[in-house]
């Protein structure tokens, strides 16, 4: 098998012929082209893993010809050869793009080892963009699709292809459950941002006093607890996307210190006096209404304007009643594999009956619903007794005891699945603010955190 295919272009039949003995001894497969039209005719009709392309031709030069070869195929390794070489020509063809200039009569060991460099480098660019690939198909994998089909969502997903190559600012708003943080990973998913960071921030979860130290960063010592240096979350999503989660709940202070941000894409940490540049897109969102938290100074209007480029509301589930088939159907897929069980799906019928419902806690409660069913429910198809057993006409969780008993043979099972849903009730009762969650429930942040793993508790 041939170590690579290579085009050899040069004029002089001599030199090619030479390339050509010197280039099959060491098991290269060679191509030989006259002059520059010949040269690009050939590469375009072949593929090639290397070109070693003479500087001094009729009708295309060298330089004309590596110029276009670059461009049309950015991949392909191009070594510039020339008699008349001088350190002008070798600048000019680096900038252009070759990857190395070797002055005829080539020394023939140089001429090996910059072949096997040039070799090395491209099958390294390859691995990288095999890489990225598989990075952003793992992304793509672990990206829940926003489903739906009504206008709204077709709506949203035709703002989020538009804006989304763009560097502008997004305001996303809609009720508690309906999707925000899904749309903000989507927006950055399908930016040129895409590999850089995604950096989230809960502003409702984190203490009035912590959430400058938590975006800014702080430098040591400059306030009680701080014992060492902390990068803030703007830093971190240096070169990607800052995502300010309920920005309505951000204090004033904060606030000024995020619009000054904004506008100068530099920040400060807390007691520190350097100016940091930073490159970041921030995308925020909120289930509060800003312009009447403006009305009654809780949030600064400039700021809004700054944040609001483009805005995109998420409807609730009530006004898109369509798409409530759709998305069970669909949850139903997903956590049956996430709970290693054995597929199931919705009967016609049970589907209208949970279309029917108002499902006050939108999306993130109907894939809550939609895993009890498939838990609970028996055979492999749920259907409208079992949603009529296990789901209340209002949306909400409570169901038989008895019926919800006689579902277990051991106490640990039962144990675990009520913890389950109770952690669950309670996140969803604080609109997921961790802090207030623990604090109600009696446990410390960590022990919540720590049950959230165990059971698979996420936020939607």
């Amino acid at each position: 098998m041939a170590a690579g295919r290579i085009l050899v272009v040069d004029d002089e039949a001599s030199i090619r012929r030479t390339l050509r003995e010197i280039l099959e001894y060491e098991n290269y497969d060679v191509t030989e082209a006259v002059d520059g039209e010949d040269a690009l005719k050939t590469a375009r009709e072949n593929q090639f893993d290397l070109a070693l392309l003479d500087v001094k031709m009729p009708k295309k030069d060298g330089l004309e010809v590596l110029q276009i070869l670059v461009k049309e195929q950015p991949e392909l390794p191009i070594l510039m050869i020339s008699g008349h070489g001088t350190i002008e020509t070798a600048m000019e063809a680096s900038k252009l793009g070759a990857f190395d200039f070797i002055e005829k009569p080539p020394d023939l060991n140089r001429l090996l080892l910059t072949l096997r460099n040039a070799f090395d480098h491209a099958n390294l660019q390859e691995e990288n963009r095999r890489m990225r690939q598989t990075i952003v198909e793992h992304h793509e994998k672990k990206l829940i699709p926003i489903i739906g089909e009504s206008g709204a969502i077709q709506r949203i997903k035709d703002t989020i292809k538009r804006v989304a190559p763009t560097e502008a600012r997004v305001l996303i708003t809609g009720e508690p459950g309906t999707g925000k943080e899904l749309v903000a990973k989507w927006i950055h998913h399908q930016s040129a941002r895409k590999d850089g960071p995604m950096v989230e921030v809960n502003c409702a979860a984190i203490p009035g006093e912590l959430i400058e130290s938590e975006l800014f960063g702080h430098e040591k010592g400059s306030f009680t607890g701080a014992t060492k240096q902390r990068i803030g979350k703007f830093e971190q999503a240096n070169g990607g996307t800052l995502f300010l989660d309920e920005i309505g709940d951000m204090s004033l202070s904060a606030q000024a210190k995020v619009l000054r941000a904004l506008q100068e894409s530099r920040i400060s940490r807390v007691g520190g006096d350097r100016s940091i540049p930073v490159d970041v897109r921030v995308v925020a969102a909120t289930n509060k209404m800003l312009l009447q938290q403006i009305e009654e100074n809780e949030f600064r209007e400039d700021l809004y304007h700054r944040l609001s480029v483009i805005l995109i509301h998420l409807p609730p589930l009530r006004d898109r009643r369509e798409d409530i088939s759709l998305i069970a159907s669909q949850f139903c897929e997903q956590l049956s594999r996430r709970n290693g069980l054995t597929t199931k799906s919705f009967s016609s019928a049970a589907l209208e009956r949970m279309a029917q419902f108002e499902w006050r806690g939108n999306v993130r409660e109907l894939r809550n619903v939609v895993e009890r069913l498939i838990i609970l429910s028996e055979g492999d198809q749920i259907e409208v007794r079992d949603v009529d057993r296990y789901v209340q006409p209002n949306g909400s969780q409570g169901n038989s005891m008895t019926s919800l008993l006689d579902q277990f043979e051991l106490f640990s099972d039962f144990r675990d699945q009520a913890e389950k849903l109770f952690i669950e009730h309670k996140l969803e009762q604080h609109d997921w603010n961790i802090s207030k969650t623990a604090e109600a429930i009696g446990i410390q942040r960590s022990h919540l955190y720590n049950k959230m793993s165990k059971y698979n508790i996420e936020r939607l």
